[in-house]
């Protein structure tokens, strides 16, 4: 049981920040300098202030770690009331999932760094789980929404994309399907534009970009599963 117990609980906002970084999805994470869990890594969040909303309160600890502009997503995730999350007191935590375009560096500060999720570092309280669960959510909505939108930078090749959603689903991904779908599915458009042919030349590939930034369901039903021996299309 947790060491201070009271009457009523306090409660705090924490954020999965996750990015495609390097190939990789990554999760933003700082180093706690004092205990409980000192040394270990934790996700940006804080305590709930008299007087603000869920939201506020997690940009307002978000801003001391990234400049939340850089967000350009933000949705609640979950509620977790285990009375022995903290090991100090009785604490409520209320967390969100935040995405950031791969074409950013956001400017941290020195005790936060970004984290592979696949080889996550010794994290405290019950972070880890709390950031796969944001993973989790992110792969669950890349299936039946246009969420690709909060991952990808303005303009794009399908190539460029598939590799985003590989990334971020953990399995390959066919451009060539991906493209269907997602213009089947009025996701995208084509800008008219061409990104130029690097060093080795090639044909340079035709630019697209999200159809709107705001979310939307675009098939409830559907599911962006992982290749089995022969290659699944996504659905």
């Amino acid at each position: 049981m947790s060491e201070v117990t009271s009457a009523h609980p306090t409660h705090v906002t924490l954020a999965v920040v996750l990015q495609v970084r390097r190939g990789e999805l990554q999760v933003l994470l700082w180093q706690r300098a004092r205990e409980p869990f000192r040394g270990a890594w934790a996700l940006p969040g804080g305590y709930l202030s008299a007087g603000e909303t869920l939201e506020q309160s997690i940009r307002a600890h978000l801003a001391a770690k990234v400049d939340v502009r850089e967000l350009s997503h933000l949705e609640q995730l979950e509620t977790l009331s285990d009375p022995d999350r903290s090991p100090k007191e009785w604490q409520l935590a209320t967390t969100y999932l935040g995405l950031v375009p791969s074409d950013l560096d956001p400017e941290l500060p020195g005790d936060t760094d970004w984290q592979p999720v696949d080889d996550l570092p010794r994290l405290g309280f019950d972070h880890g789980s709390i950031v796969l669960a944001g993973r989790e959510r992110l792969r669950a909505k890349l299936s039946y929404t246009n969420l690709g939108f909060a991952l990808a930078p303005a303009e794009f090749t399908i190539s460029e994309l598939r590799d985003l959603y590989a990334a971020a689903l953990g399995h390959d991904v066919s451009a060539t399907n991906l493209q269907r779908v997602l213009l089947r599915r009025d996701v995208l458009e084509q800008t008219g534009r061409r990104r130029a042919s690097g060093p080795s030349g090639g044909r340079p590939g035709s630019l697209f970009r999200f159809r709107t930034s705001e979310l939307e369901i675009t098939d409830q039903f559907a599911v962006l599963r992982p290749p089995g021996p022969a290659r699944v299309p996504v659905a």
